[in-house]
């Protein structure tokens, strides 16, 4: 169907009062005068997913500045502000959702720039009274107050533009900070000013009385000169070992998960605008009672009275330390370049064992080696750096090159003070404790649930529902918004379809063999590179609401599949 505004109001006044499946009529486009509004998909009854629509407001009316537009940062900044600007408008009506963004500027297909010109992907719950249509309702949402959102919010003329145009100089000033770091040999930087406590446990937003700003111990800070002009000086933490620590509610974990979300650019307000991390750095915890299939952890676990191989260990149920050192060498495995670890999520057993613990327990005994053991090679023989919270131990003083103290949420840089305590306990291990990467290959139709009929769905930001199975990804820190984990389900379906092929995925395999899980995530990357987010949509049209995630994230959900299988090789 297509027509104008009469049209739709025709139809909907046709329908009133009839059964819900009657607004399936409405598929179509519409003239709506200042927008086109495109009806891609209408929910079967009330208590379904909402509907799909498009808004597309065309080049010339939405007239947005091309030089804000022109590389791939300035898009995605200016489309994160339209999306920004759609949820304000929408935000007393509560049938229309954009999938609002939070603090996080992230790739989003929320808003899309097409060479028909802007288009806004919401989804509209249409009113019903029971199971029934409610016309009168229906027509003035979608031929009133979706034409007055479109103007709003999809109009250069009708946004703030110095505000628009501050939001993109920020993005791009973040991400050019981001692009310095590994040469600096920064595992991330935190900006002098910048204000880290939330509100909350349970909020992302800044607190606003009480907080203490940060401010840069002299002997760590470092400046950078941005795109726009700007410099901006703070904290650089280095490459290496650098501990955290301090008394309890000091702030150290919080500076630590301030490091964890600044792998993403962060809105003008948030407090953490100018905590910048390396995009590849991994947050690690124990994960008690996660699957666990064919991963190395000999480096930590060996000998087990079992006898079971540890160089490719699996299980069903993994325990505290056996799950952390799953975690850490799959994100290593996986590209991480650093690994962020605070020791009130960790396994105490796979993090240290004293003094007295080893003369009672003798080396030859005990499968587990510690981590404060292995965390030099770690960065010696792979170059992962770590970052670790330690309130308890002092344990980490012989291995750390840094070490940084909160008093009442101010930093001092105590490296020398560590030192002197620093028994010298800790030996430098030998060498190649890590090898190369592993080449997974998950076995012939391991993605491939049994009784899977649908697509891979998220439930929300900590679960993907995959056949019949459920993925929880409750452990993933460094996952902030439920869009990430929709795109993330989509991507398994994606992968499944990669892994199928027969041939060599960018070259990474030989022909006739199946791809890697590495080649295979690289090589879905390369084509939201090229194609964008809505390459892993099942749907034409509107793709839903999707947010891009890691590489990393989408290795750790394929991880914790309970259904994974990998082939023997």
């Amino acid at each position: 169907m297509s027509g104008d505004a009469n049209a739709l109001k025709r139809i909907l006044t046709s329908i009133d009062g009839r059964g819900y499946g009657s607004y399936k009529q409405l598929k179509g486009t519409y003239d709506l005068g200042p927008c086109r509004l495109l009806i891609n998909h209408v929910q079967v009854d009330p208590f379904a997913p909402p509907s799909l629509m498009r808004l597309v407001v065309d080049a010339g009316t939405a007239d947005l500045p091309e030089d804000l537009i022109s590389d791939r940062r300035g898009r995605i900044a200016t489309t994160d502000y339209l999306a920004r600007a759609v949820a304000g408008a929408t935000r007393s009506l509560d049938a229309v959702s954009i999938g609002a963004p939070q603090q996080e500027v992230l790739d989003r297909t929320s808003i899309a720039l097409t060479e028909q010109g802007l288009e806004a992907r919401i989804s509209v719950q249409l009113p019903a009274a029971g199971r029934r249509v409610k016309s009168r309702q229906a027509t003035r949402l979608l031929t009133e107050d979706l034409p007055r959102i479109a103007e709003a919010a999809l109009v250069h003329a009708s946004l703030d533009a110095d505000a628009l145009r501050a939001h993109v100089t920020l993005h791009r000033d973040q991400e050019a900070l981001r692009d310095q770091l590994a040469d600096r040999g920064l595992v991330a930087f935190v900006g002098d000013g910048a204000m880290l406590p939330r509100r909350s446990g349970d909020s992302d937003l800044p607190l606003e009385a009480g907080a203490v700003p940060f401010r840069s111990p002299g002997s760590l800070r470092v400046s950078f000169e941005l795109p726009s002009g700007r410099r901006v000086s703070g904290m650089g933490v280095p490459d290496g070992v650098t501990v955290i620590v301090g008394g309890g509610y000091h702030g150290k974990s919080t500076l630590l998960r301030a490091i964890e979300r600044g792998v993403y650019p962060h809105r003008d307000g948030d407090g953490r605008e100018w905590v910048v991390t390396r995009a590849e750095v991994a947050a690690i915890r124990a994960e008690d009672g996660r699957s666990v299939a064919g991963v190395d952890i000999s480096p930590f676990i060996t000998g087990l009275p079992s006898g079971t191989d540890t160089r490719r260990f699996s299980t069903t149920n993994a325990s505290g330390s056996t799950s952390q050192a799953a975690n850490l060498v799959e994100a290593v495995d996986a590209g991480a370049s650093a690994l962020l670890i605070d020791e009130d999520t960790s396994a105490t057993n796979f993090m240290i064992r004293d003094e007295r613990m080893r003369r009672l327990i003798p080396a030859e005994r005990e499968p587990i080696t510690p981590f404060v053991d292995r965390i030099r090679p770690l960065y010696t023989e792979r170059g992962v750096s770590t970052v670790l919270v330690a309130g308890g131990s002092g344990a980490f003083f012989d291995v750390a090159d840094h070490v940084i103290a909160l008093d009442e949420y101010v930093p001092h840089d105590v490296t020398e003070q560590a030192r002197e305590l620093a028994d010298g306990a800790a030996a430098e291990p030998g060498e190649d404790m890590f090898g190369p990467p592993s080449a997974r290959v998950p076995a012939a139709g391991a993605l491939r649930p049994p009784g899977k009929k649908k697509p891979a769905t998220a439930r929300g930001r900590e679960t993907i529902r995959f056949g019949h199975e459920q993925i929880d990804l409750s452990a993933l820190s460094q996952l902030v918004d439920a869009a990430q984990t929709e795109a993330i389900a989509h991507a398994l379906d994606r992968l499944a379809e990669l892994m199928e092929r027969t041939g060599p995925v960018e070259q990474a395999e030989p022909s006739g063999a199946r791809p890697t899980l590495d080649a295979a995530i690289t090589a879905l990357f390369a084509r939201l590179d090229d194609e964008g987010l809505e390459a892993l949509s099942p749907h034409r049209g509107h793709p839903g609401h999707l947010a891009r995630p890691r590489p990393l994230e989408v290795h750790a959900a394929v991880n914790r599949y309970r259904g994974l299988r990998l082939d023997g090789r």
